[in-house]
């Protein structure tokens, strides 16, 4: 929240003098964003990798580097494993690789120094991986060509997957039945900087040298004199020192980047490498036709009032590519921390490959007449350790993607209601106010928010003892009706030797170091602040111990926590963060670890819950940094969005950019954190935001309130109806959570991962489905009197609301009237969705409420759904302490079976009773004609119809008195 404008206990002009936050004052606001965060040719490393792509393109043989040496590989069918040294022919550097076959049609690729001068970071797979990762597979089938420079390697059921190797030039393909998925260096831009001291004379520099003399064949018509050698100067830029507005980086450890390529041959659609306000279809950002003059930048970073459609850096990196094509999906997954950019180039036709088919006799013309989609990735350090995925689907993808960096955590039943939050609520007396102004208007909300303001001066895990002086009782009095809190607490610690976690943390040496080994100062909303190194497993288990009830006083089992401000945001340091060559637990460098550090102190605070509840209760933690496996500790959001049109029509393309990451746990804040919406604009925010995954308005300290009542009729009933809404559908959103447990699915899912047969949904990002069943198309602009929906062929689509049949054009688009009350929202056919409809004040209260079935028949005159519940709050369900009900229409009969997972053992009645609820209502649309009768177990039931359109008929059955977690069929006749 970086910066926030007015800073209690601070004058502006005092925060502008030391913090240097010129972003305050400057009236161009987009100049201020590029002029204080780099572009790639301010960063020495992007310079050096992508000017070695350049000469590549201009001098193709002085790519490809590198080969394999076929008498060093070794290959163990039995484990899956593929070892071989390679040699980088320009450096004369020695490197092995390794490749890993997993479970899941996953591969893994190692490549390193053998060994480095200086050693690489290569712990990250212990702090960002799932604790066990997926089993090794078999090889099943291996040939090798007669002269060991091409290796063919077959894996998964039944040898589906080819993973073809090749040694000179070394580069490798995966295919998936015989159909191309991903490449890796098909261009030949792998460029590993090897290790060195600073009086070393790199051997690649004077190989550009001899480009530039014409002693490297160059193509016919490059330009050999000018480009080539301000390409050869630029390999050469920033090596051992760089600066940034003042700030020196030093570099002790001289260049270490990677940069290479990979392709996805007859894919023009690549998704994912959040974060960034830009389309949920990657734009180019390469080639004469690119739509960004800049890679996309992996660097968390706290940019005040981000710009939209921008590959800039923003909050959270994962360095996670999703692709598809019809029939084939496949993923990247970079496992890295450090900083990275990423260019993206697309060509049709004749392809990138075919130009430098002179040089890449293994070209194949299959290859080289599709589509295909390049990108190059850079990063400044670490080491390459790569996984690929391959399947037929996106959902495949997901399922190996969380495999390997864990799945996203069952979250509390709260926690997936609405919050409501403001930087900041003052004191006691206004957290009361407002909850009693959503009690006085009816509407529902589970969790209120306390900001920065709520400490004794900034100092986290305190309380304001004249604004809040008796805690306990604030948050007891909001926990007697359902709801929880929630505070903030940062990583910057005040430096502040009265301040208890600053002494304690000082005694026990658990601060970030600056280079010269001292504590590393920096300045933060308390002024003068340290910041705890995540890194060190003492750190994390002295930070969870804050956590205890007899530690953080005023807390109570009924409060939660949010992380902020921890990319880290550091007002006085580099690019507004920690300086690259502060130093971590073992001697570790910043710039290795910079895009973890977040989500590090977010499993802190997860653990420090989990200590304690004593492992009874999940946690919920809010963090705003996020890296791979930030899923496995709670929830994201996307940042300091503003109270714009434009930034609620981004918010859809950056939740699904997160979501396909593995982050299926995230949202944007409801009306925009920055500025004052018009109250269409609140309206229309709710109304989409109520189908996203995580529900929370939030605003900055200088905005005007705007909790939901303030606006006057109709915005006050239409907000309230928008909540209500998220409300019903909790049964069902709870559900998709746990599926997504399973096999890391999104809740809030792309089209093209739904209907991945579909051509025109593969560059969609303006609509979405929540789950399998829901179509959500938000309004995006002011006095929007209809919306176009596109609705694929392949599914019979009923209005959500009425519940009619919807008829598409020809081409599947949907005219929708938009008046305020309504955005689209389109049921699938084939769905059974389970509501509440019974709203009360918070959605713990609704637990033991009934349900409604809703039923949208498909072409067939089928349906199917799933319900699934557990206590709400604790980890009984691993115990098998859940219930979960498989449910299925067909041929006329509604039937529910219970099912329990791997070695769960029958739930007792008791627990069903305890776990289940009633079935109040069936609703059935889609019938051809209404039924005579309607039987459960021999028993008539109750039921109302009607014809709702066309020759759509329509039934509601009352009470069949059937139980959630039971077996039960009730039959239409």
């Amino acid at each position: 929240m970086f910066p926030r404008g007015v800073v209690v206990g601070m004058t502006r002009r005092l925060v502008h003098i030391i913090c240097l936050v010129v972003l305050l004052f400057v009236k161009d606001i987009v100049m201020v964003k590029h002029g204080d965060f780099k572009r790639c040719q301010q960063s020495g490393f992007c310079v050096r990798q992508s000017a070695f792509a350049d000469l590549v393109d201009k001098v193709p043989s002085f790519g490809f580097q590198f080969e394999l040496l076929p008498d060093s590989v070794k290959i163990d069918e039995g484990r899956g494993v593929v070892t071989a040294h390679l040699l980088d022919q320009k450096q004369k550097t020695p490197f092995i690789f390794e490749l890993s076959l997993l479970e899941r049609d996953t591969a893994r690729v190692r490549i390193k120094e053998a060994p480095p001068i200086k050693p690489r970071y290569e712990l990250l797979g212990d702090l960002a991986l799932a604790s066990a990762l997926p089993a090794s597979v078999p090889i099943a089938k291996v040939n090798r060509s007669s002269t060991g420079e091409e290796i063919a390697v077959h894996f998964g059921a039944s040898g589906k997957n080819l993973l073809i190797l090749r040694a000179r030039p070394f580069r490798f393909e995966l295919s998936v039945n015989g159909e191309p998925a991903v490449s890796f260096n098909d261009k030949g831009y792998l460029y590993y900087e090897h290790s060195r001291t600073k009086e070393s004379t790199p051997a690649l520099e004077n190989q550009a040298a001899g480009a530039a003399d014409g002693s490297v064949p160059v193509e016919e018509g490059a330009n050999k004199d000018d480009e080539i050698t301000k390409l050869k100067e630029a390999l050469n830029k920033d090596m051992w020192e760089e600066t940034f507005n003042g700030k020196t980086d030093s570099k002790p450890n001289g260049p270490a980047s990677i940069g290479f390529d990979v392709s996805f041959p007859g894919s023009s659609n690549i998704y994912g490498i959040p974060q960034h306000a830009s389309t949920f279809s990657l734009k180019t950002t390469r080639g004469e036709n690119r739509e960004y003059d800049q890679p996309y930048r992996l660097y968390n970073l706290d940019v005040f009032e981000y710009i939209l459609d921008s590959p800039m850096a923003l909050y959270g990196s994962i360095p996670f590519m999703l692709s598809h094509k019809k029939g084939v999906s496949s993923g990247v997954f970079w496992l890295n921390s450090a900083e990275m950019w990423i260019d993206v180039e697309k060509a049709k036709g004749t392809g990138t490959l075919s130009k430098l088919a002179s040089y890449i006799p293994f070209a194949t013309s299959k290859e080289t007449s599709a589509t295909t989609t390049s990108t190059h990735w850079m990063a400044e350090s670490g080491v390459l350790d790569l996984f690929v995925f391959v399947g037929s689907t996106p959902n495949d993808i997901f399922d190996s993607f969380t495999a390997i960096t864990g799945r996203p955590t069952m979250p509390q039943h709260f926690a997936t209601a609405y919050h409501q939050c403001r930087w900041n609520y003052m004191d006691e007396q206004d957290v009361a106010d407002v909850n009693a102004g959503f009690e006085k208007h009816d509407i529902p909300y589970d969790v209120l928010w306390l900001d920065i303001e709520h400490t004794d001066g900034k100092k986290y895990f305190t309380w304001d003892k004249t604004k809040f002086p008796n805690p306990e009782i604030m948050q007891n009095n909001l926990a007697v009706n359902g709801r929880k809190m929630v505070t903030i607490i940062d990583p910057h610690i005040k430096r502040d030797d009265g301040y208890y976690i600053t002494k304690e943390a000082r005694e026990k040496g658990l601060f970030i170091k600056d280079k010269d080994g001292n504590e590393f100062d920096g300045w933060c909303w308390p002024g003068s602040s340290s910041w705890i190194d995540y890194t060190d497993l003492a750190a994390r288990q002295y930070w969870a111990e804050k956590f205890q009830f007899s530690e953080y006083k005023g807390s109570t089992p009924s409060l939660y926590t949010w992380n902020d401000m921890n990319e880290p945001s550091v007002f006085t340091g580099p690019e507004v963060t920690m300086p690259k060559d502060a130093l971590h637990h073992g001697g570790v460098e910043h710039r290795d670890v910079h895009n973890v550090y977040g989500a590090l102190l977010h499993r802190s605070t997860c653990e420090g819950h989990l200590l304690r509840s004593k492992n009874e209760d999940r946690p919920f933690v809010l963090s705003r940094a996020f890296f791979a496996g930030t899923q496995r500790y709670g929830a994201i959001w996307t940042g300091d969005n503003t109270a714009e049109w434009d930034h609620l029509a981004a918010s859809v393309p950056m939740i699904l950019s997160i979501g396909v990451a593995g982050v299926v746990f995230s949202g944007a804040d409801v009306g925009g954190f920055f500025g004052n919406p018009e109250p269409d604009l609140l309206l229309r925010w709710y109304q989409v935001a109520a189908f996203q995954p995580f529900f929370r308005a939030h605003a900055h300290i200088d905005t005007k309130r705007r909790e939901p009542w303030l606006f006057g009729e109709p915005y006050t009933s239409l907000i309230r109806e928008a909540i209500r809404q998220r409300y019903r559908i909790m049964p069902y959103l709870y559900t998709l959570f746990w599926q997504s447990t399973q096999n890391g699915s999104p809740i809030m899912r792309p089209m093209v991962s739904e209907f991945p047969e579909d051509e025109n949904t593969f560059g969609m990002g303006d609509q979405f489905m929540l789950g399998k069943g829901l179509l959500i198309k938000p309004v995006v602009q002011k006095d929007q009197s209809s919306v176009d929906v596109y609705l694929p062929k392949l599914a019979v689509w009923y209005d959500y609301a009425s519940l009619g049949k919807v008829s598409p054009s020809v081409a599947g688009i949907l005219n929708v009237k938009t008046p305020l009350e309504k955005i689209p929202v389109l049921l699938r056919g084939g769905t059974i969705l389970p509501r509440r409809e019974r709203i009360r004040r918070a959605s713990n209260l609704m637990l033991r409420d009934p349900y409604t079935l809703l039923i949208a028949l498909d072409h067939k005159g089928e349906a199917t759904g799933t319900i699934y519940a557990d206590d709400g709050r604790s980890f009984r369900f691993r115990e098998g302490k859940y219930v979960l009900s498989d449910l299925a229409y067909s041929s006329g009969t509604l039937s529910a079976r219970g099912v329990r997972l791997g070695n769960d053992g029958k739930l007792s009645d008791a627990d069903v009773d305890a776990l289940g609820a009633r079935v109040e209502r069936l609703i059935i649309t889609g019938l051809s004609g209404l039924p005579k009768k309607v039987e459960m177990d021999g028993r008539q039931l109750g039921f109302t119809g009607e014809k709702v359109d066309g020759d759509v008929y329509k039934i509601v059955v009352k009470d069949p008195k059937a139980w959630v977690g039971r077996d039960w069929k009730i039959h239409l006749e």
